[in-house]
């Protein structure tokens, strides 16, 4: 398919990058940041514009790739009549999209991406379409890059995938920053819990969550917990969550 990528952030970068690997033909990259569209321009051998009104008529499909809060601006002046134009979001409804064309839809990529990556991940995908062209359209074009990994989730679907994704990847990532602050302040070495990190991730692709836990929590080891907030004092925002999550876990909520 021929694409025009509208964007020059993390999503439109690592799209970009599994679009040509899987074949596809990027024909122009639009962003307001010139310098960004144009160093991702020079690494696909494409052309570049900051410029709405060159945006050029002629693709298959058209992806916005730029934050939840930006779309309506970006597309409030857009209008492509006939082709299949997606947003990449997961928390905005497609019909943000319904007067730039009547082929409108999501391709929304599950998965924490960034521009540097060299390697490039495996990206679940979900879609949607005003239509069965557009549905069609936009699921060749996930599975093309995605095999195996595609569904088909409505505006409602996305959102609860989302919510999922934030508290598994942004909450998890929040609380490793916490423990590497605290190592930190009390002269311990974070890079030591690399190996349980990766092996509590690891244990994950074999057995569901609540078999995979472990700790004083779970044990209702309470000796060992009230230890632990009796330390964390000096450290009064880390002791409410550690209570919180310690409470979840030993009730199993």
């Amino acid at each position: 398919m021929n694409i025009v990528i509208i964007g020059s952030g993390n999503v439109a970068a690592i799209l970009g990058r599994k679009f040509l690997k899987a074949g596809h033909s990027i024909v122009q990259i639009y962003s307001r940041n010139a310098s960004a569209a144009s160093e991702l321009a020079y690494e696909w051998d494409t052309e570049s514009t900051n410029y709405k009104s060159l945006i050029v008529k002629n693709a298959d499909v058209y992806i916005i790739a730029v934050s939840d809060t930006a779309i309506e601006e970006v597309v409030d002046d857009l209008s492509f009549p006939g082709k299949v134009v997606a947003h990449t979001a997961a928390s905005v409804p497609k019909e943000i999209l319904q007067h730039v064309t009547s082929h409108y839809g999501v391709f929304y990529p599950l998965q924490s991406l960034r521009k540097e990556m060299t390697d490039l991940p495996e990206i679940p995908i979900f879609t949607d379409g005003s239509d069965a062209q557009t549905k069609k359209t936009l699921s060749s074009l996930a599975q093309s890059i995605s095999p195996e990994q595609v569904t088909e989730a409505g505006d409602e679907a996305r959102l609860k995938m989302h919510v999922a994704a934030v508290i598994v990847s942004n909450f998890t990532n929040h609380l490793y920053k916490l423990a590497n602050d605290y190592c930190k302040k009390e002269g311990i070495d974070f890079n030591q819990l690399l190996p349980l990190i990766n092996e509590t991730t690891h244990r994950l692709q074999e057995v569901e969550p609540a078999k995979a836990q472990t700790g004083p929590a779970v044990r209702h080891d309470k000796e060992t917990i009230q230890k632990h907030l009796h330390l964390l004092s000096r450290h009064p925002q880390l002791q409410k969550i550690y209570q919180l999550l310690s409470e979840s876990i030993e009730t199993g909520a």
